[in-house]
């Protein structure tokens, strides 16, 4: 077995995370990151981006060292990650005349009116298989013509995420710990929070921008400080992306993984991976909700123990590591039959 993934090679990125998996489990692999389709100029990537259909500049030229890579290394397997691979449907069907099967892990929602990008929804249907994170763009995936469809949810890496180290200095403590970039569903909710006195860790894109979240922005961290401040945060807040479709995000396994106490909201994924109210987290729906939540919690140590030890306990009995996906899309797709539609949940 011969592996070629196609997507961004940094940490915390899907390309990355399949990347180490493949090695985790023995697979011979090569990573193409695909920041080389990419232009160093933001003036031309955003020029691409508004006026050529969000087209990466250098896709042609990303798009043929891909089929060079193909005929050279002759991968059993290509997997493209993301909704911006520079793959449009000739190069889909040139890999395949190779006789080599292709795939893509569309981990974004590809109808999402930012994302939406013509070019690379016309290339759907032309993949071995898609695999998707959310089911509630199915319809979507089958109305374009994509045959065999997957539902795989997100995973975490139990090299990266892990609990920090019991005795290790900690970052600064806070009732209310949150991770994500400011979306503008998100900031009525995190601005509650702040509102209502309570002390918050923002880490994420943005949320400097606004006076009412600017306080307790601490950047864009990698994985060792989040983990730090997951250990001095009383709640882990959870929350999904509404315009993606989310039910879960990458960031609801991997804040399991590192462990604490988990405020999530309450979606069908949620429930599935945690079992149901107060069995290792607690949920909620709306904002009014969340603060009764918060309060509770941030009350009760022995409450927050309990939940974030039976989390830990749930989640060491799963199959939720990204090994435990790539070796799922290895075998369904090894054995889908294109012709099909199919829907498969894992873990």
């Amino acid at each position: 077995m011969k592996l070629l993934i196609i997507g961004y090679d940094q940490l915390g990125q899907m390309g990355n995370y399949l990347a180490s998996a493949a090695n985790g489990i023995g697979i011979d692999y090569t990573i193409m990151d695909v920041g080389r389709a990419e232009t160093r100029s933001r003036i031309m990537q955003a020029f691409h981006w508004r006026f050529l259909g969000k087209k990466p500049a250098n896709l042609a030229g990303f798009a043929a060292q891909v089929l060079e890579t193909c005929r050279s290394a002759k991968p059993s397997l290509v997997i493209t990650t993301g909704n911006r691979v520079p793959l449009e449907r000739r190069h889909i069907e040139e890999v395949q005349k190779l006789g080599i099967k292709i795939i893509n892990y569309s981990t974004d929602d590809p109808w999402n009116r930012v994302m939406r990008a013509g070019w690379f929804i016309d290339s759907l249907p032309y993949y071995d298989a898609v695999f998707t994170p959310r089911r509630a763009n199915f319809d979507d995936f089958h109305r374009c013509g994509v045959r065999a469809i997957h539902y795989m949810p997100f995973a975490y890496d139990p090299e990266v995420h892990q609990p920090w180290p019991r005795k290790a200095p900690t970052g600064a403590p806070s009732d209310v710990l949150f991770v994500g970039g400011c979306d503008a569903e998100r900031l009525p909710i995190i601005s509650a929070l702040a509102e209502s006195g309570f002390e918050l860790a923002l880490f994420g894109r943005y949320w400097n921008r606004h006076h009412r979240t600017r306080a307790y922005w601490r950047g864009v961290a990698g994985h060792s400080t989040i983990r730090a401040a997951s250990a001095a945060a009383s709640i882990c807040l959870c929350l999904v992306r509404r315009a993606n479709r989310d039910g879960h995000v990458m960031r609801s396994f991997e804040a399991a993984a590192i462990g604490g106490c988990i405020l999530a909201e309450d979606t069908d994924d949620h429930r599935e991976f945690f079992g149901p109210e107060d069995h290792a987290v607690r949920y909620f729906r709306t904002i009014p909700e969340m603060l009764r939540q918060v309060e509770i919690l941030v009350a009760d140590a022995n409450l927050r123990l309990r939940l974030s030890i039976t989390l830990r306990q749930r989640m060491a009995a799963r199959n939720d590591t990204y090994s435990d996906r790539l070796e799922a899309m290895l075998r369904l797709s090894a054995l889908a039959d294109s012709s099909q539609c199919s829907t498969v949940t894992v873990g």
